[in-house]
């Protein structure tokens, strides 16, 4: 291709985000952060670096002692070898962290004591650790407050002053908060009815002449916006679904 052709630069992020492909241009960005999480963007003119490239793109010397992860959307880190390339285009990676070798931290784990050699730690990797069951999850201990609740694709920093505590404990209720006639409203299951959303927008009895016309939008399954009539059933998103409920009577 004519390098006139070339856009100046592509963001693996935004590649991500739009499902394609990078495009040809004259460099790529992505985020890097050192030792903690705080992203910075960088940029390569290669779409497929050497791990030590990326590092030198940060102003990071590897002779250092630097060792380099790019972090999966699973939120699993794969080693990024400093003398070996790393395809941007098929590894569906846009952060990177580097962190020095010579330095490792501690964390508890439903009482054990565990050394972690990254300064940071993704959700991921505690539940393949702590291996909850089906009705348990993964909480990080609060002291004087309320554990918090680990998702499985969210980074933990472990640079934080202290020991991180981590424990397993059954799961929070699932809830989904949704949005009928501008007030909100929550419900227990994914899939709601035209009959309960009816409830929700006018509680009790309703006489047979009483009409029910029902729209909604932002919801999860498709389409993601419609009417809903008697009979019919809808699956919400974890927060945001509306729906607008008319009544009418019958002369």
């Amino acid at each position: 291709m004519n390098t006139e052709e070339l856009v100046d630069y592509d963001d693996l992020g935004d590649a991500l985000r739009e499902g394609r492909a990078l495009r040809p241009a004259r460099g790529y960005r992505f985020l890097l952060a050192q030792g903690d999480l705080n992203f910075q963007s960088r940029q390569v003119s290669d779409p497929v670096p050497l791990g030590r490239q990326l590092l030198e793109a940060a102003a990071l010397d590897p002779p250092d002692g630097f060792s380099l992860f790019a972090i999966l959307p699973s939120g699993d880190f794969e080693d990024v070898r400093l003398d070996e390339p790393f395809d941007l285009r098929e590894r569906g990676a846009e952060r990177f962290i580097a962190f020095l070798t010579d330095r490792d931290f501690k964390l508890t784990l439903n009482g054990d004591d565990l050394r972690w050699g990254k300064p940071v730690i993704s959700g991921t990797i505690l539940y393949g650790l702590a291996k909850p069951s089906d009705g348990e999850a993964v909480y990080l201990e609060v002291p004087g407050g309320e554990d918090r609740l680990v998702e499985h694709g969210e980074l933990i920093d472990l640079t934080e002053p202290g020991i991180e505590r981590f424990i397993t404990a059954p799961k929070p209720p699932v809830t989904f908060e949704i949005i009928v006639n501008s007030r909100p409203r929550t419900v227990n299951a994914r899939t709601v009815t035209f009959e309960q959303i009816v409830q929700l927008a006018f509680p009790g009895q309703h006489e047979p002449n009483v009409v029910f016309s029902m729209t909604y939008r932002h919801a999860a399954s498709t389409p993601h916006a419609g009417e809903l009539g008697a009979g019919g059933s809808v699956d919400v998103k974890k927060k945001g679904t509306v729906f607008n409920v008319t009544r009418t009577v019958q002369s």
